[in-house]
């Protein structure tokens, strides 16, 4: 059983980037905010992370647009009247967001993870977006939305050795969820806002 500890520690060395890959993939947001913490540790270096983190949340990009250019208009004309989606409101949607797409997307990419994310890149694709429009708003707030998750982890790391041991844990727990309830907060006052 203990030699299998140094071959599990082995191999979460060697795969490091690659994990880092999976985990902003699945779960952005706090997966960028843990790189920049593990890069404060020095477990990871900035660029080779930065470089994985944006690749990774690009990837996850193009496949929601690919999910709404290929699959969400048939399924709301098909399944949207459970849902209260009607041809009609699909038909102000679009109108709304071909007008306002670049506006909204990059709301949405600066307020990722906390529940606008998604839909709206889904609906970008349903609604056609020039896709090299879509990659470079995506691209661009990408590079800001890491930039600033990573740094949030990194000076987190670097707040955290000032806390005695007891407290780390309830600090750990708390600091994410009023990040969550700040960035919520904001994006709450953003959608209100006429574009």
């Amino acid at each position: 059983m203990l030699g299998f500890l140094p071959a599990l520690l082995a191999f979460l060395e060697q795969s490091k980037y690659v994990l880092v890959f999976i985990g902003c993939y699945f779960e952005g947001s706090a997966a960028m905010m843990t790189t920049g913490f593990l890069w404060h540790l020095g477990v990871v270096s900035f660029w080779p992370a930065f470089g994985t983190l944006l690749a990774a949340d690009f990837c996850s990009d193009i496949m929601w647009y690919l999910i709404g250019r290929c699959a969400a208009r048939s399924f709301f004309m098909r399944w949207g009247h459970f849902m209260r989606v009607t041809p009609q409101i699909i038909e102000k949607v679009e109108k709304r967001f071909n007008r306002y797409h670049a506006k909204i997307l990059v709301v949405s990419k600066l307020t990722m993870g906390f529940g606008f994310a998604v839909p709206i890149l889904i609906v970008a694709g349903m609604l056609r977006v020039p896709f090299l429009r879509y990659v470079t708003i995506n691209v661009l707030g990408g590079v800001v939305w890491i930039s600033l998750l990573m740094c949030v982890g990194y000076y987190f790391g670097n707040i955290l050795q000032y806390i005695p041991g007891n407290f780390q844990i309830a600090l750990a727990l708390m600091i994410p969820v009023l990040f969550f309830f700040g960035i919520r907060t904001v994006s709450r006052k953003l959608a209100t806002i006429d574009w």
